[in-house]
Protein backbone atom coordinates (compact mmCIF):
# COMPACT_ATOMS: atom_id res chain seq x y z
CA UNK A 1 0.00 0.00 0.00
CA UNK A 2 2.62 2.17 0.80
CA UNK A 3 3.83 2.37 -2.82
CA UNK A 4 0.58 3.14 -4.20
CA UNK A 5 -0.06 6.43 -1.78
CA UNK A 6 3.42 7.31 -2.89
CA UNK A 7 2.79 6.89 -6.40
CA UNK A 8 -0.74 9.12 -5.39
CA UNK A 9 1.28 11.72 -3.68
CA UNK A 10 3.90 11.99 -7.05
CA UNK A 11 0.25 12.55 -9.43
CA UNK A 12 -1.12 15.09 -7.15
CA UNK A 13 1.45 16.97 -7.31
CA UNK A 14 2.89 16.75 -11.15
CA UNK A 15 2.00 19.24 -13.64
CA UNK A 16 -0.24 17.10 -16.16
CA UNK A 17 -0.10 18.78 -19.21
CA UNK A 18 1.98 21.85 -18.23
CA UNK A 19 4.83 23.11 -18.05
CA UNK A 20 7.22 21.77 -14.93
CA UNK A 21 7.78 24.50 -12.48
CA UNK A 22 11.58 26.78 -12.77
CA UNK A 23 13.23 26.63 -9.52
CA UNK A 24 13.74 29.78 -7.67
CA UNK A 25 17.05 29.12 -8.09
CA UNK A 26 17.42 28.93 -11.38
CA UNK A 27 14.39 31.82 -11.96
CA UNK A 28 17.70 34.57 -12.85
CA UNK A 29 18.56 32.66 -15.31
CA UNK A 30 15.59 31.64 -16.86
CA UNK A 31 15.07 33.00 -20.90
CA UNK A 32 12.24 34.38 -22.55
CA UNK A 33 9.37 31.66 -23.11
CA UNK A 34 7.45 31.56 -26.55
CA UNK A 35 4.60 33.75 -26.07
CA UNK A 36 1.61 31.59 -26.96
CA UNK A 37 -0.40 34.59 -28.21
CA UNK A 38 -2.55 33.71 -31.41
CA UNK A 39 -1.09 36.44 -33.50
CA UNK A 40 -3.88 38.79 -35.07
CA UNK A 41 -1.86 41.65 -36.80
CA UNK A 42 -2.82 39.43 -39.82
CA UNK A 43 -6.23 40.24 -39.89
CA UNK A 44 -5.68 44.21 -40.00
CA UNK A 45 -3.61 43.93 -43.04
CA UNK A 46 -5.51 46.15 -46.25
CA UNK A 47 -6.00 42.70 -48.22
CA UNK A 48 -8.19 41.02 -44.92
CA UNK A 49 -9.63 44.33 -43.89
CA UNK A 50 -11.04 44.89 -47.84
CA UNK A 51 -12.18 41.01 -47.88
CA UNK A 52 -13.68 41.45 -44.37
CA UNK A 53 -15.52 45.13 -45.19
CA UNK A 54 -17.32 42.97 -48.33
CA UNK A 55 -17.82 39.93 -45.72
CA UNK A 56 -19.86 42.44 -43.55
CA UNK A 57 -21.89 44.38 -45.64
CA UNK A 58 -23.46 41.20 -47.64
CA UNK A 59 -22.69 38.39 -45.67
CA UNK A 60 -22.74 39.28 -41.54
CA UNK A 61 -25.09 42.33 -41.46
CA UNK A 62 -28.24 40.68 -43.82
CA UNK A 63 -28.06 37.49 -41.52
CA UNK A 64 -28.13 39.34 -38.33
CA UNK A 65 -30.86 41.90 -39.14
CA UNK A 66 -32.87 39.01 -40.73
CA UNK A 67 -32.39 36.40 -37.83
CA UNK A 68 -33.36 38.98 -34.95
CA UNK A 69 -35.43 42.07 -35.16
CA UNK A 70 -33.12 45.02 -33.86
CA UNK A 71 -34.40 48.29 -33.02
CA UNK A 72 -31.40 50.83 -33.24
CA UNK A 73 -31.12 53.82 -31.63
CA UNK A 74 -28.88 56.55 -30.84
CA UNK A 75 -26.67 56.74 -33.83
CA UNK A 76 -27.11 60.22 -34.01
CA UNK A 77 -24.52 60.54 -30.95
CA UNK A 78 -21.68 59.54 -33.01
CA UNK A 79 -21.81 62.20 -35.26
CA UNK A 80 -19.72 64.28 -33.35
CA UNK A 81 -16.99 61.71 -32.50
CA UNK A 82 -14.00 61.25 -33.71
CA UNK A 83 -12.14 58.04 -33.06
CA UNK A 84 -10.50 56.59 -31.91
CA UNK A 85 -12.93 55.44 -29.10
CA UNK A 86 -13.59 52.81 -26.27
CA UNK A 87 -16.77 51.20 -27.21
CA UNK A 88 -18.33 49.55 -24.56
CA UNK A 89 -21.09 47.38 -23.63
CA UNK A 90 -23.34 45.41 -21.15
CA UNK A 91 -22.83 41.53 -21.90
CA UNK A 92 -25.41 38.93 -22.08
CA UNK A 93 -25.24 36.92 -25.11
CA UNK A 94 -22.12 36.30 -27.55
CA UNK A 95 -24.56 37.48 -30.04
CA UNK A 96 -23.85 40.95 -28.24
CA UNK A 97 -20.28 41.33 -30.64
CA UNK A 98 -22.29 40.54 -33.83
CA UNK A 99 -24.80 42.56 -33.19
CA UNK A 100 -22.78 45.57 -32.48
CA UNK A 101 -20.77 45.31 -35.65
CA UNK A 102 -23.77 44.68 -37.48
CA UNK A 103 -25.27 48.25 -35.90
CA UNK A 104 -22.34 50.42 -36.03
CA UNK A 105 -21.94 52.74 -39.33
CA UNK A 106 -19.40 51.55 -41.81
CA UNK A 107 -17.27 54.40 -40.81
CA UNK A 108 -16.76 52.49 -37.48
CA UNK A 109 -17.18 49.35 -38.77
CA UNK A 110 -14.08 49.31 -40.93
CA UNK A 111 -12.03 50.97 -37.96
CA UNK A 112 -12.81 48.65 -34.89
CA UNK A 113 -11.29 45.87 -33.11
CA UNK A 114 -12.77 43.42 -30.76
CA UNK A 115 -11.16 42.57 -27.18
CA UNK A 116 -12.11 38.50 -27.02
CA UNK A 117 -11.76 36.13 -24.05
CA UNK A 118 -8.47 34.21 -25.12
CA UNK A 119 -9.64 31.04 -23.11
CA UNK A 120 -13.12 30.56 -25.78
CA UNK A 121 -12.85 32.30 -28.88
CA UNK A 122 -8.56 31.30 -29.07
CA UNK A 123 -9.03 27.99 -27.76
CA UNK A 124 -8.74 26.31 -31.04
CA UNK A 125 -7.61 27.15 -34.39
CA UNK A 126 -10.86 27.29 -36.24
CA UNK A 127 -11.85 29.54 -34.00
CA UNK A 128 -9.15 32.02 -33.36
CA UNK A 129 -8.93 32.48 -37.64
CA UNK A 130 -12.62 32.85 -37.23
CA UNK A 131 -12.85 35.36 -34.33
CA UNK A 132 -9.73 37.40 -35.82
CA UNK A 133 -11.40 37.77 -39.05
CA UNK A 134 -14.83 38.60 -38.46
CA UNK A 135 -14.15 41.05 -34.89
CA UNK A 136 -10.80 41.69 -36.32
CA UNK A 137 -10.28 40.16 -32.63
CA UNK A 138 -7.13 40.27 -30.50
CA UNK A 139 -7.22 37.72 -27.20
CA UNK A 140 -7.56 39.13 -23.76
CA UNK A 141 -6.38 36.72 -21.13
CA UNK A 142 -9.27 36.84 -18.43
CA UNK A 143 -7.47 34.97 -15.75
CA UNK A 144 -4.23 37.19 -15.50
CA UNK A 145 -5.33 40.53 -17.94
CA UNK A 146 -1.31 40.33 -19.19
CA UNK A 147 -1.01 41.57 -22.89
CA UNK A 148 -4.18 42.86 -23.63
CA UNK A 149 -3.58 46.56 -22.08
CA UNK A 150 -0.11 46.48 -24.43
CA UNK A 151 -1.94 45.44 -27.31
CA UNK A 152 -5.12 47.39 -26.90
CA UNK A 153 -2.78 50.50 -26.38
CA UNK A 154 -0.74 49.73 -29.97
CA UNK A 155 -4.10 49.48 -31.49
CA UNK A 156 -5.57 52.79 -30.64
CA UNK A 157 -2.19 54.45 -31.26
CA UNK A 158 -2.80 53.19 -34.60
CA UNK A 159 -6.41 54.23 -34.71
CA UNK A 160 -8.27 51.43 -34.19
CA UNK A 161 -11.59 52.14 -31.49
CA UNK A 162 -11.72 49.09 -29.14
CA UNK A 163 -14.77 47.22 -28.29
CA UNK A 164 -14.54 45.80 -24.80
CA UNK A 165 -17.60 44.31 -22.22
CA UNK A 166 -16.18 45.51 -19.21
CA UNK A 167 -18.24 42.90 -16.71
CA UNK A 168 -15.60 40.38 -18.44
CA UNK A 169 -17.98 37.23 -19.22
CA UNK A 170 -22.05 37.28 -19.97
CA UNK A 171 -24.13 37.75 -16.98
CA UNK A 172 -25.70 34.10 -16.61
CA UNK A 173 -29.03 36.03 -15.23
CA UNK A 174 -29.60 38.78 -17.54
CA UNK A 175 -28.40 41.47 -15.05
CA UNK A 176 -25.44 43.78 -15.04
CA UNK A 177 -22.58 42.52 -13.28
CA UNK A 178 -19.62 45.10 -11.71
CA UNK A 179 -17.47 46.59 -14.66
CA UNK A 180 -13.77 46.04 -14.10
CA UNK A 181 -11.72 49.14 -14.63
CA UNK A 182 -9.49 48.58 -17.45
CA UNK A 183 -11.67 50.13 -20.07
CA UNK A 184 -11.76 53.13 -17.76
CA UNK A 185 -8.10 53.22 -16.90
CA UNK A 186 -7.48 53.10 -20.78
CA UNK A 187 -9.72 56.22 -22.18
CA UNK A 188 -7.82 57.97 -19.19
CA UNK A 189 -4.49 56.98 -19.96
CA UNK A 190 -4.81 57.83 -24.02
CA UNK A 191 -7.21 60.71 -23.05
CA UNK A 192 -10.01 59.24 -25.38
CA UNK A 193 -13.92 58.89 -25.14
CA UNK A 194 -16.02 56.07 -23.98
CA UNK A 195 -19.06 55.58 -26.36
CA UNK A 196 -21.93 53.07 -24.14
CA UNK A 197 -24.15 50.76 -25.87
CA UNK A 198 -27.14 49.14 -24.00
CA UNK A 199 -28.48 45.69 -25.72
CA UNK A 200 -31.81 44.38 -24.47
CA UNK A 201 -33.27 41.09 -25.67
CA UNK A 202 -29.95 39.32 -27.08
CA UNK A 203 -30.27 36.36 -24.19
CA UNK A 204 -33.40 35.94 -25.38
CA UNK A 205 -32.72 36.00 -28.96
CA UNK A 206 -29.55 33.67 -28.17
CA UNK A 207 -29.13 32.17 -24.58
CA UNK A 208 -26.02 30.74 -23.23
CA UNK A 209 -25.46 27.38 -24.67
CA UNK A 210 -26.91 28.44 -27.96
CA UNK A 211 -24.67 29.30 -30.84
CA UNK A 212 -27.54 30.21 -33.48
CA UNK A 213 -30.55 32.57 -32.74
CA UNK A 214 -33.30 30.97 -32.26
CA UNK A 215 -36.28 31.14 -34.50
CA UNK A 216 -39.28 33.73 -34.62
CA UNK A 217 -37.01 37.07 -35.58
CA UNK A 218 -37.13 37.82 -32.00
CA UNK A 219 -36.85 41.34 -30.85
CA UNK A 220 -33.54 42.96 -29.87
CA UNK A 221 -32.56 46.41 -28.66
CA UNK A 222 -29.23 48.16 -29.29
CA UNK A 223 -29.12 51.66 -28.12
CA UNK A 224 -26.01 54.01 -28.58
CA UNK A 225 -25.82 56.99 -26.02
CA UNK A 226 -23.30 60.07 -25.40
CA UNK A 227 -19.48 59.82 -25.20
CA UNK A 228 -18.36 59.79 -22.16
CA UNK A 229 -15.04 61.72 -21.76
CA UNK A 230 -12.52 61.72 -18.67
CA UNK A 231 -12.46 64.75 -16.72
CA UNK A 232 -10.06 66.26 -15.26
CA UNK A 233 -8.68 64.55 -12.08
CA UNK A 234 -11.06 62.22 -12.34
CA UNK A 235 -9.42 58.61 -11.21
CA UNK A 236 -10.04 55.26 -13.10
CA UNK A 237 -12.88 53.82 -10.31
CA UNK A 238 -14.68 57.12 -10.48
CA UNK A 239 -14.54 57.07 -14.43
CA UNK A 240 -15.86 53.76 -14.10
CA UNK A 241 -18.82 54.17 -12.14
CA UNK A 242 -19.84 57.11 -14.58
CA UNK A 243 -19.82 53.95 -17.36
CA UNK A 244 -21.79 51.79 -15.35
CA UNK A 245 -24.36 54.84 -14.62
CA UNK A 246 -24.72 55.69 -18.72
CA UNK A 247 -25.47 51.92 -19.69
CA UNK A 248 -27.55 52.20 -16.86
CA UNK A 249 -29.80 55.22 -18.18
CA UNK A 250 -29.60 53.50 -21.54
CA UNK A 251 -31.48 50.52 -20.05
CA UNK A 252 -33.47 52.37 -18.70
CA UNK A 253 -34.72 54.82 -21.25
CA UNK A 254 -35.19 51.60 -23.14
CA UNK A 255 -37.46 49.98 -20.87
CA UNK A 256 -39.34 53.49 -19.78
CA UNK A 257 -38.77 56.71 -21.81
CA UNK A 258 -36.08 59.47 -23.00
CA UNK A 259 -38.50 61.77 -20.63
CA UNK A 260 -38.54 59.20 -17.27
CA UNK A 261 -35.34 58.12 -18.13
CA UNK A 262 -33.15 62.08 -18.50
CA UNK A 263 -35.85 62.85 -15.11
CA UNK A 264 -34.16 59.68 -13.14
CA UNK A 265 -30.76 60.76 -14.31
CA UNK A 266 -31.26 64.56 -13.24
CA UNK A 267 -31.95 63.45 -9.72
CA UNK A 268 -29.15 61.01 -9.75
CA UNK A 269 -31.94 58.26 -9.57
CA UNK A 270 -31.19 56.06 -12.56
CA UNK A 271 -31.47 52.39 -11.49
CA UNK A 272 -28.61 50.30 -11.88
CA UNK A 273 -29.93 47.32 -13.43
CA UNK A 274 -28.58 44.80 -10.62
CA UNK A 275 -32.01 42.18 -10.10
CA UNK A 276 -34.22 41.64 -7.80
CA UNK A 277 -33.56 39.81 -4.61
CA UNK A 278 -34.44 36.42 -3.80
CA UNK A 279 -33.93 32.85 -5.23
CA UNK A 280 -31.76 32.60 -8.51
CA UNK A 281 -34.23 31.34 -10.59
CA UNK A 282 -36.51 34.64 -10.12
CA UNK A 283 -33.52 36.60 -11.25
CA UNK A 284 -33.03 34.33 -14.10
CA UNK A 285 -37.04 34.48 -14.93
CA UNK A 286 -37.34 38.30 -14.91
CA UNK A 287 -33.35 39.16 -16.51
CA UNK A 288 -33.96 36.83 -19.14
CA UNK A 289 -38.03 37.79 -20.07
CA UNK A 290 -38.74 38.55 -23.90
CA UNK A 291 -38.98 41.73 -24.81
CA UNK A 292 -42.54 42.58 -26.60
CA UNK A 293 -42.88 41.31 -30.26
CA UNK A 294 -42.93 43.57 -32.83
CA UNK A 295 -42.75 43.25 -37.16
CA UNK A 296 -40.37 45.63 -38.60
CA UNK A 297 -41.38 44.38 -42.31
CA UNK A 298 -37.90 44.67 -43.20
CA UNK A 299 -35.08 41.47 -42.93
CA UNK A 300 -32.54 43.25 -44.97
CA UNK A 301 -30.72 46.23 -43.97
CA UNK A 302 -30.99 49.84 -44.95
Amino acid sequence: MSLINEIQDIAKGWRWGRRPLVPRSAEPFRGELPSDEFPTDWARTPLVKAIRKVFHRFVLRPVVFNEVDIKLEGLDNLNDVEGPVIFYANHTSHLDGSLIMACLPPEWRENVSFAAAKDYFFDKWWKSLATGFVYNAFPVDRSRGRGTISTAERLIDEGWSIVVFPEGTRSRDGWINRFRHGAARMCLEKDIPAVPIAIRGANAAMPTGKSWPKGGHMPVNVRFGPALMPIEGEDHKKFSVRMTQAVSQLLDEDRTTWFEAAQRAAKGETPIPRGPEGPRWVRVWEGTRTLPARRSGKAWPQ
